[in-house]
């Protein structure tokens, strides 16, 4: 329910607006109690002041196990929780593997104490030192990475670039879980944001982002696959460098629109950013067009090397299109505000 106040003028320069007593009551604000305001733009947040606290959880695993109790981890990693209990009757050898596994692959992790039906994790980074920004930037740079080594090693026929670029996406998700949860703090508390140095739209933006360089590293990760079977398949018969070159002038395209796109995200002028957005999804028509071509290509090959060379392509043109998303993010962002 909306209330409204009256701005009154006290001492002839001070402005000053009551606050309903009940939100007051909820949140043990009393006479003598100090609030911390936030301005943003033309709003400005109130929030009580607290003593600086780690926020703690606890979590029943119960029988959980495997990919449930991993997601159950990093739910309430990304929820922002400094310290984690993960309790249970009595926690079994393989909750405890699988704990372990889940605290080595969050970023700032590490187990505080085990008992026999308990496991408290804490985490050791300081999240207002914690740059969003940084960790974007990151990201784009491998997944970048990985998606030009999974086509070269395609291209070369390098099976260990190849399972390289499979073991890079575990940083990928490692950065994408810290933008995460450094987002979901700014939704939680305005000083969050304060201490970040950025508008919540802004970092509403780096986190849509984030999740779509995510998902170009899962695409350079499948290609990285793909390249393996087809080897295995393949025996003596090569790729026609007539393919291999189409695809590897496709990676180059996709890669470009992401670039262009991450540019445009990270501009301060808003015309540089407009342009580069644009451009980004022009070349996106582009590389659905040379998609298109490629499958032509394959119809001469036997059938089961063109499915496997035609769900590489499909995963280079679908790079493009994330890349595509992020341009869209990046106009948003440089358009003008209401």
């Amino acid at each position: 329910m909306v209330e409204t106040r009256k701005v009154q003028v006290t001492g002839g320069s001070t402005y000053t607006v009551s606050i309903p007593k009940d939100w007051a009551t909820e949140n043990d604000v009393s006479a003598g109690s100090t609030v911390e305001f936030y301005p943003e733009g033309d709003s400005l947040f109130l929030t009580p002041k607290t003593e600086e606290e780690r926020t703690e959880g606890t979590l029943d695993i119960g029988d959980l196990g495997g990919e449930e109790l991993t997601r159950a981890v990093m739910t309430m990693y990304v929820s922002g929780f400094d310290i984690i209990a993960l309790e249970t009757g009595r926690i079994s050898n393989e909750q405890r593997r699988t704990i372990r596994d889940s605290v080595q692959s969050l970023v700032g992790l590490e187990v505080l104490e085990e008992t026999r039906d308990r496991v408290v994790i804490r985490d050791l980074l300081d999240s207002s030192e914690l740059s969003i920004h940084n960790a974007v930037t990151r990201m784009r740079l491998i997944a970048l990475s990985m998606l030009e080594d999974a086509v070269a090693a395609l291209a070369e026929d390098d099976d260990d670039m190849a399972k390289d670029v499979i073991q890079r996406d575990d940083d990928v998700d490692r950065l994408y879980m810290v933008v995460s949860r450094i987002f979901r703090a700014t939704l939680r508390t305005p000083k969050a944001a304060e201490e970040l140095g950025l508008a919540r739209e802004v970092c509403f933006d780096y986190h849509s982002s984030a999740r779509q360089l995510e998902r170009i590293g899962d695409h350079a990760t499948k290609i990285a696959h793909l390249t393996l079977e087809l080897d295995e398949r393949s025996g003596d018969d090569d790729v026609p460098d007539e393919v291999l070159d189409a695809i590897q002038e496709l990676e180059v395209e996709a890669r470009d629109v992401v670039d262009r796109s991450m540019d445009a995200l990270f501009a301060e002028e808003n015309t540089e950013a407009t342009r580069n957005a644009n451009d980004a999804r022009a070349t996106v028509r582009s590389v659905d067009q040379e998609a298109r071509s490629i499958d032509e290509l394959l119809r001469g090959l036997d059938p089961a090397r063109a499915q496997l060379l035609g769900l590489i392509v499909d995963s280079v043109s679908r790079s493009a299109d994330y890349g595509g998303n992020i341009a869209e993010t990046a106009l948003q962002k440089a358009a003008p505000t209401p």
